[in-house]
């Protein structure tokens, strides 16, 4: 069959993917079914893969926006000639020939002489880069930039049928770019580059916070910090799924950390965990790789979770929990605490534990607001103002951090919340408070303050129902507050999961709103006369104080779920883990010089692999196959390939496995025990522990797809 190539304007696609010679082949053969009643389709792709490092690089499965929506078409040709793989040359991490020959020089000899070790090792390190720049001249000559070159020679192949692809098609199914600097977008630091997802089971990092001179992330399992001064030094993680990281300390095991703040004042690292309890950690203290730090402070601060927590101009460390709970721990408590030894460690906690002050109890003019009745997920204090906000999904409410008293309660709207049910139960919790002593015999009865109380609940009541009836007619779930930061003008933004942004002015006014995107906001960072946001979509927006949009990119191929400014960087953190970091002056002129000079330096810290992949599927009918079959199938044909793909269909198919896997999406990690039976049959096929290492798998209901 007649092979022809489409132009393709995403560049060097092609050229980057194939060998420094042809395009990549896809080769592909029906293999005989290893049962009757099942289905098999094996097929083999040659694919050159192209990496690069130190310099930046994009995800497998990074997107672009649609408006580049070209059909790429796949055509097939036949060929039976054996190619001599690509030499695969050793990587260059210099960025200069200087640095090149610095590097022979230091592999001469003590004398310093030029002896015959000094000019090997030049001859050596100047062949080796000639010859990848030669590769890389090859590479890109062979692009297909002109449309007329379709033809492609016709040779017959007794064993397998050859398809001669021509890239992905539009959307998700596009084929990403394959550069050293992504045209789209600016260059980035790869601070931790996407772990797989195995390796994060319970590790997950869920938020960011900086220090001068520090990068703390919490995760599920406790805190990492990075030290800004070895942002470019090699990793020294040994452990799975940081092999590329940059180096990290780790704490020791703690709850699971939901958020966390710098209080560069004392020198703190504040952070609020699942199991109710609020940790101090030391900035100054020693660190070291390989050895687990422990917090200076921990107490029981909630009975749920600690959902937020902010530091208040005066020192008052405020928390918020389910529930609408919020506790304020005094300064002067927390400062005698730090100050304790380890030895008095149990001490310093119940001295701050019994210092509480609990603001549901605290009698105000204005009475207690029903903000108390939502968890308290956002905090954030005014210090210009004196002023801390918390809020709710669907709720806020403005307290004086010196009085602390609540000084306004509203809705995302901006109007005033109705406040008389929460005021006459607190009255009445005094009231309980008061006469706790008084028996039941003894309290003195009142037809007034049933009725009052009738009219309360009744109330309260009608209050809820109304809400209820709002919420279904205008989607205020839709308008959900997902993050909330106060920029250096005074005024407070709000991010909404309908991708509205709303400015607020100090005293609680909502003056105007903002939507550049449709999906949800996740994360608001601001920094100057900036304001960065995060969405799920993984795109990150820059505004100005005024809300125009200055600049916008793909920065992960997951959510943004935190970011955090530090050393001139603007910190993103994906939902699937992975951190980058982006020039605070980005977009700018900036950027396209450094994305010149990448490109224009490319041979010296890329190299080319050849990398053959068998990619086959198998209709198991929820079967099982004997280990006979699936060496049929797979165990000749993997011998020679460094990849194995397989996708398995209708590994189950009852109808209680269905609908628990339409309920949870996803049946796990792990996979049915049928799955399971799959994947360890497949890699005892395969050798897997020897040969082969599985590197991932997933399975969805009946589909199972897993990669060696």
């Amino acid at each position: 069959m007649d092979g022809r190539t489409d132009d393709d304007d995403d560049g060097d696609f092609l050229s980057s993917l194939g060998s420094s010679l042809n395009p990549p082949n896809f080769i592909g053969t029906d293999l005989g079914a290893p049962s009757s009643h099942t289905h098999t389709n094996t097929k083999q792709l040659h694919y050159s893969h192209h990496s690069s490092k130190p310099a930046p690089q994009d995800d497998s499965s990074d997107e672009d926006d649609n408006n580049n929506n070209k059909d790429k078409e796949l055509h097939s040709s036949g060929s039976s000639s054996t190619r001599t793989p690509v030499k695969i040359f050793d990587r260059f991490y210099e960025s200069s020939d200087d640095d090149v020959d610095a590097d022979a020089d230091r592999r001469s000899t003590p004398g310093g002489g030029s002896g015959g070790l000094d000019i090997g090792a030049a001859v050596e390190s100047a062949g080796r880069r000639l010859d990848y720049m030669i590769q890389f001249l090859d590479r890109k000559l062979s692009s297909p930039d002109s449309p007329n070159d379709n033809n492609h020679p016709i040779i017959e192949n007794p064993v397998l049928t050859e398809f001669v692809a021509g890239g992905g098609g539009t959307g998700i199914f596009r084929v990403p770019f394959r550069t050293a600097a992504h045209p789209r977008r600016p260059p980035s630091l790869e601070l931790r580059p996407h772990p797989l997802r195995e390796t994060q089971i319970g590790c997950f990092l869920r938020t960011l916070v900086s220090t001068e001179s520090q990068l703390w992330a919490g995760s599920e399992w406790g805190l990492r910090v990075w030290k800004f001064s070895e942002l470019y030094s090699p990793s020294a993680a040994a452990a799975v799924g940081d092999e590329e990281a940059a180096p990290f300390y780790e704490s020791v095991q703690t709850s699971p950390t939901l958020c966390v703040i710098a209080d560069e004042g004392s020198r703190v690292v504040w952070s609020g965990h699942r199991d109710g309890r609020i940790r101090a950690w030391k900035m100054d203290q020693c660190l070291e790789l390989g050895s687990a730090f422990r917090e200076a402070l921990s107490w029981q601060a909630h009975r749920g979770p600690v959902l937020s927590i902010v530091m208040t101009s005066y020192g008052d460390l405020w928390s918020g929990s389910e529930g609408g709970a919020i506790m304020i721990w005094p300064w002067e408590s927390i400062e005698k605490s730090i100050s304790l030894t380890v030895e008095e460690r149990h001490l310093a906690a119940l001295l701050v534990e019994r210092s509480y002050i609990d603001l549901r109890s605290q009698g105000t003019g204005n009475g207690v607001f029903n903000i108390f009745t939502s968890d308290v997920k956002h905090m954030w204090s005014d210090h210009s103002g004196t002023k801390v906000w918390s809020a709710g999904y669907l709720s806020f409410a403005l307290w004086d951090s010196r009085t602390r008293e609540v000084l306004k309660v509203f809705n995302i709207e901006g109007q005033i919340e109705n406040t008389s049910f929460m005021q006459d139960l607190t009255m009445e919790d005094e009231m309980k408070t008061k006469f706790v002593s008084i028996s039941k015999k003894e309290r003195p009865q009142s037809a007034v303050s049933f009725f009052q109380r009738s009219r309360n609940a009744i109330m309260g009541a009608a209050d809820a129902v109304r809400r209820a009836a709002v919420k279904g007619a205008f989607g205020d779930d839709n308008q959900r507050t997902e993050a909330l930061i106060t920029t250096i003008d005074g005024m407070i933004w709000t991010g909404c999961s309908n991708g509205q942004l709303v400015q607020w002015d100090s005293n609680g006014n909502r003056l105007q709103d903002f939507k550049h995107h449709s999906q949800s906001v996740q994360c608001l960072r601001t920094f100057g006369f900036r304001i960065w946001v995060g969405y799920s979509s993984g795109i990150v927006q820059v505004l100005d104080l005024n809300g125009s949009l200055l600049g916008r990119w793909i920065a992960h191929n997951s959510s943004v779920i935190d970011m955090a400014v530090g050393a001139g960087y603007i910190f993103t953190l994906a939902n699937h883990g992975g951190i980058r970091g982006w020039s605070i002056t980005s977009p700018g002129p900036l950027d396209s010089i450094l994305r010149s000079e990448l490109s224009g330096k490319e041979f010296l810290y890329t190299r080319i692999e050849n990398l053959k992949i068998l990619a086959g599927t198998w209709n198991v009918a929820q079967g099982r196959a004997t280990l006979d079959s699936l060496v049929s199938w797979l165990g000749s044909a993997a011998a020679d390939v460094g990849i194995v793909v397989v996708g398995l269909q209708e590994v189950e198919m009852g109808a209680g496995f269905l609908a628990m896997s339409a309920a949870k999406e996803t049946v796990g990690l792990e996979g049915s025990n049928a799955g399971q039976w799959w994947l360890d049959m497949i890699g005892t096929t395969l050798g897997e522990g020897s040969t082969f290492e599985r590197v991932g798998s997933r399975q969805l209901a009946g589909l199972l797809i897993a990669v060696w």
